[in-house]
């Protein structure tokens, strides 16, 4: 890798295709590239993150000549919070040596660094036997890589074949992100989100539903067909889409597909129960707090998976070339001009996303306005944001920084590419021998990792391996997204969006509308239900963040798009699979009309 930087210099990895060969599957990916560049301050290792774009550099010979309270003070005000706590460490325990902890600490949760303040106060003196081992792992000699690793995210997912934008009105909902009138994607803060539903008069309520539906149900069934007739009735009548319709009588998984040739009809069933509305305007089940499935998602990815569509979709975020090539330069510009004097790292990581400058989006299978692009574009960039340590994933999931800081005995001097991506995680999709019921078992989000070799051209080729820390946060991933769900609905919409996407492609493939002679009615492509539109988001803002920890090396983070092509998740032999005791279960007698309904 060394050679390589002396012989290429910054490199940019140009957009691959290459994963379209590998089992289709939702992919986030993560890559990157290596650059050089040296700073002079106290010896650490400072790890910086920038969203969808990165870099890592090897540092040169460290020192500090201030006063020990003064070098905080600078240390903090140049955000290296790494560097002062290291400097904190000099002085002796007790009162001191906590008063500026806690300082350190404060000033890292200010800059929404929460993960790295609990650990800096579980090193104060009073928690020193608890916090023992997690200070040593701070205090170990960081990976001694002598190459800047610069990573610039290129994970483009193919050709954007857009639908045509629905003509339904906007929401008056946001989900954590807003897209101005611009196009451009923001994240939205806590009081962002609560002011806005404020000035609504729409605070956390429980839904317009009645007794009935609100009751919570392990299994209740929803006739696809049944609510398609009657959404048609009702558009015809000139009758509104009632909000029950549109949160599938508060569905929030779906476990079972049954299809009745008797009478024509396609169910999906699951759990459900009524619901409310949280602080982000998001529709979650009144007592577990899981996203309620939305008609709109279900319609969308019916069109998706039709016959003759694209039957696959996905986003991706990606540097334009304007950007890329300032970034060239600048980082040419800042070799030549020497080290980066002590709290300059900082605004040097600052300026390579400033270089970079505003991302480019891309969505493509299912409509960009639509809110299934919305979801599977939101997860992607709180991905990122997770990653790179801007985003906080919980105590379960430290980002790869964090990681690098505990484990250093990990840290590889070849690591040249990482990347990461989300897949559907599903133990099996049984069917009844005569293939009239089907079971989702086991459904889940799995993260997995992969390292790649960078050619001398820029290529990546693929490894089929991870290294142990690009594993560790994949693993974690997995273990605790559930965890993630309860922080965070939209990483439980993305699982429901798996949900639906799978029993759309299922529909498809069996062709169930074919055995009950469903034509899709307003649900089809080009049907009269038009699903919420929402503002087209076209560009994000690069983030960009850094850390100090033990050692010389500066290590930046990135991570991709989403990819689906969930029609093969169901044609895979190794998950669809004969159940000779799956029946359609019993249910409570059905009024003419209704197309909801409990098991019993």
């Amino acid at each position: 890798m060394c050679r390589l930087a002396r012989e290429t210099g910054f490199s940019v990895i140009d957009p691959v295709r290459w994963y379209s060969h590998l089992p289709p599957r939702w992919l986030l990916g993560v890559v990157m590239m290596m650059v050089r560049r040296s700073f002079r301050s106290l010896g650490r290792f400072l790890t910086c993150g920038v969203l969808s774009a990165s870099a890592v550099w090897c540092g040169g010979e460290l020192r500090a000549d201030d006063a020990l309270d003064a070098q905080i003070k600078a240390h903090l005000e140049a955000g290296e919070f790494g560097l002062a706590f290291e400097a904190a460490q000099v002085i002796p325990a007790g009162a001191g040596r906590d008063a500026a902890l806690k300082g350190i600490a404060q000033a890292q949760a200010a800059s929404g660094e929460v993960s790295a303040a609990r650990q800096t106060l579980d090193s104060l003196s009073d928690r020193k036997v608890e916090a023992q081992e997690k200070v040593q792992l701070g205090g170990g000699s960081g990976a001694d890589f002598t190459q800047l690793i610069a990573l610039i995210e290129q994970e483009t997912s193919g050709p954007w074949d857009a639908d045509e934008p629905g003509t339904g009105t906007i929401s008056e909902f946001e989900s954590g992100v807003r897209v101005d009138p611009k196009g451009v994607l923001y994240r939205l803060t806590r009081e962002e989100q609560t002011g806005r539903l404020a000035a609504l008069g729409m605070k956390a309520r429980t839904a317009d539903i009645n007794e009935d539906m609100s009751r919570a149900s392990d299994l209740r069934m929803v006739s696809l067909t049944r609510l398609e007739a009657e959404v048609t009735r009702r558009m015809k009548a000139g009758e509104p889409v009632v909000e029950s319709m549109q949160k599938l009588a508060g569905l929030s998984q779906i476990k079972f597909v049954f299809v009745d040739p008797a009478t024509r009809e396609i169910i999906i069933a699951g759990p459900a129960e009524g619901w409310k509305y949280d602080a982000a305007g998001v529709a979650v089940g009144s007592a577990s707090g899981k996203p309620t499935l939305q008609l709109d998602d279900m319609v969308t990815l019916l069109r998706t998976f039709s016959p003759g569509a694209r039957q696959m979709f996905g986003c991706s975020i990606d540097p334009n070339a304007a950007g890329l090539k300032a970034v060239k330069e600048f980082v040419s510009e800042s070799q030549n001009s020497g080290p980066l004097p002590a709290g300059g790292a900082k605004t040097w990581a600052a300026k390579i996303g400033q270089k970079l400058g505003r991302q480019d989006i891309t969505i493509y299978g299912v409509p960009t306005n639509s809110h299934v692009a919305r979801v599977i574009l939101e997860a992607d960039y709180r991905m990122k944001l997770i990653g790179v340590g801007k985003l906080e994933g919980g105590s379960n999931i430290p980002d790869y920084f964090e990681l690098t800081a505990k484990h250093p005995e990990f840290a590889s001097s070849n690591l040249e590419a990482l990347r990461w991506w989300l897949t559907m995680k599903y133990e099996a999709v049984l069917h009844s021998p005569d293939r009239t019921a089907f079971e989702i078992a086991g459904a889940s989000v799995q993260c997995r990792s992969e390292n790649q070799f960078l050619k001398e051209n820029g290529e990546r080729v693929v490894t089929g391996k991870a290294e142990p820390i690009n594993e560790m946060f994949a693993k974690n991933f997995t273990e605790h997204y559930d965890e993630l769900v309860a922080k965070d609905a939209v990483f439980g919409d993305l699982k429901s969006v798996f949900d639906m996407a799978l029993v759309a492609a299922l529909i498809e493939r069996e062709d169930l509308d074919g055995k009950t002679g469903w034509d899709r009615g307003a649900f089809a492509s080009g049907g009269t239900y038009k699903v919420t539109a929402y503002n087209v988001p076209k560009q994000v803002d690069t983030v960009v963040n850094h850390r100090v920890f033990n050692g010389r090396d500066v290590v930046v983070q990135v991570a991709g798009g989403v990819r689906a092509d969930v029609a093969s998740v169901v044609s895979d032999e190794s998950l669809t699979r004969e159940s000779a005791t799956l029946t359609k279960p019993a249910s409570s007698p059905v009024p003419t009309g209704r197309w909801w309904w409990d098991a019993k």
